[in-house]
């Protein structure tokens, strides 16, 4: 009698899979895996968790374009709470943060369906997944055709798989293959019909560079070759006209130290010498509203150390001096202010004392048109031609999200200059510059300085180029993937268990895997046993019988 050999089950170790699958669906053991095909409930959530990666796309790319409006957000937030503070970092962050999670979770389920596992998302994921979602929800050109076709075609090993597996197919690519017939750009155009650089104004001055509405600002601003100044005016109480953009003192002066009782009164009730008392460079020091603070000199610090708060006069005076232009913004004082009505002439009192030709002010309010004829006029407004002309405006001031580039083309037809705000990015002075708008009123002179050219500029012909080009690689390279996935499936199709199971063993030989054999072929030997087939690979592992 020979004795029972009892042998261990010997698998091939497959830790990617086990990484796959115990991270998606917390199933790490080889039993928790399954082929099956996945359940209705799981689909559902695979249908929610693409849902969910498609909105937070949509997220990230809205505010990393919004990058030209932050400081417009820091401001409204200001104007909320009472507190400067910059608040597209911990919506960046969170951003970030979010947008990577539920893309890892997306590449999982992705390979889970590639490789044929079942889908089974753990119940954490599932929970974060749907608040990812609600909290999105609620909160809510030729490259972006480029930056898809490259995401799909990227996709194409994962998804070949299933699509041969389940023997249908998919228009997805065609679809995007047709997309550019559909996009539109101002920037696809003949380059000899390119209009000239837009000028750009110092909207405060350089306020990335000093404390806004500062003299030192405005020299900033010059000296990155602005063609205007733009300034907010108020009026003190004693009917000075003098800078600031805000309704109050606190985020631009030292009022909480010096002034603590008044420091939430409108800054218009303050008379000139108390205003002029207050230190307006000290707070861009501290907060570091732009992250520029850094790159200043120390002699720039010094200055910025002791800066004032600036009155017309004086802007208006640097402004003549450097031969530009400059835009006023006119804040009314409240009703209970002594100049309440008489603040427009304070004002035009001002530019005349200022020696600057009239001819270079321009005029922002509605009120009082018929005093400043000899002004330059413009509307924050968008009107009509007619009504424009009708109250004798030959300009409009339009913010960049008003300022369509059909309407820009209708009012630079009919003589009409507009002036785009704000403007502080390379991509969006590119797109306006290709449109033709004459000015940009911008808080970043310096970067746009440093834009020589349209970034997105191509000549029809150079887009169908590159448009074909990239569709012919994509369908190459997909194309190439599918082929390469159907012989390599059509090839596993011919391995029966048995085989497959026998080339697992040869492939990875081991001393424990030797001496198994050697006791199989002693067992074998010593009972006569000829047909072993049977016996070798159960469904279970390995196991011999006892032979008698």
């Amino acid at each position: 009698m020979v004795k029972h050999q009892p042998l261990q089950q010997v698998y091939e170790k497959q830790l990617c899979l086990s990484f796959l699958t115990g991270i998606y669906g917390c199933r790490w053991k080889r039993y928790q895996r399954s082929h099956d095909n996945s359940s209705k409930w799981e689909c559902a959530w695979f249908i929610i968790l693409c849902s969910t990666f498609s909105l937070l796309l949509f997220w990230a790319y809205f505010w990393l374009e919004a990058h030209n409006d932050y400081n417009q957000f820091n401001w409204l937030l200001y104007n909320r709470s009472g507190e400067w503070k910059d608040g597209t970092v911990p919506i960046l962050a969170t951003t970030a943060v979010g947008f990577s999670y539920i893309t890892f979770l997306m590449i999982l389920a992705l390979c889970h369906i590639s490789l044929g596992q079942q889908l089974n998302l753990y119940w954490i994921h599932k929970v974060i997944k749907l608040l990812s979602s609600c909290v999105v929800i609620q909160s809510t050109g030729p490259f972006l055709h480029i930056g898809a076709l490259a995401a799909v075609t990227a996709l194409g090993w994962l998804v070949a798989g299933h699509v041969i597996r389940a023997g249908r197919t998919s228009n997805v690519l065609l679809v995007l293959y047709m997309a550019p017939l559909a996009i539109t750009s101002p920037c696809i155009m003949d380059r000899n019909s390119l209009k000239p650089r837009p000028d750009v104004i110092g909207r405060r001055g350089a306020p990335m560079l000093a404390p806004e509405n500062t003299l030192m600002s405005f020299n900033k601003a010059l000296q990155q070759g602005v063609s205007s100044l733009e300034a907010d005016v108020s009026v003190s109480l004693d009917g000075v006209p003098f800078l600031m953009r805000d309704r109050t003192l606190r985020r631009t002066t030292n009022i909480a130290k010096v002034f603590p009782d008044k420091q939430h009164e409108d800054a218009s009730l303050f008379n000139w010498t108390e205003i002029r008392s207050l230190n307006a460079g000290q707070w861009f020091l501290e907060s570091d509203p732009y992250w520029t603070v850094g790159s200043l000199t120390g002699r720039d610090r010094n200055r910025m150390g002791n800066l004032t708060v600036c009155s017309l006069v004086e802007m208006l005076r640097l402004t003549a001096r450097a031969n530009r232009s400059a835009l006023l913004n006119l804040h009314r004082p409240p009703p209970e202010h002594p100049h309440y009505k008489t603040w427009i002439m304070d004002t035009l009192w001002a530019v005349q004392r200022s020696g600057i030709s009239q001819k270079r002010v321009t005029w922002t309010p509605d009120t009082d048109r018929g005093r400043v004829r000899g002004l330059q006029q413009t509307s924050l407004e968008k009107l009509s031609v007619e009504e424009l002309r009708h109250r004798g405006i030959s300009s409009l001031t339009l913010r960049y999200s008003q300022a369509s580039n059909k309407d820009i083309q209708d009012f630079l037809v009919n003589n009409m200059s507009v002036m785009v705000y704000p403007v502080n990015e390379p991509w969006l002075y590119s797109v306006l510059w290709c449109s033709g708008v004459p000015s940009v009123s911008s808080d970043a002179p310096q970067v746009l300085r440093k834009v020589p050219y349209p970034i997105w500029l191509m000549s029809p012909y150079e887009y169908c180029l590159v448009w074909i080009t990239s569709d012919l690689v994509s369908i190459a390279i997909v194309t190439g993937i599918f082929i390469f996935q159907k012989w390599r499936m059509s090839g596993m199709q011919n391995y029966n268990p048995e085989q497959i199971m026998l080339s697992a063993v040869t492939r990875r030989p081991s001393r424990d895997v030797n001496i198994m054999k050697e006791k199989l072929i002693f067992s074998e030997v010593s009972n006569g046993v000829t047909n072993t087939d049977e016996h070798l690979y159960p469904e279970n592992g390995y196991d011999i019988g006892q032979y008698k």
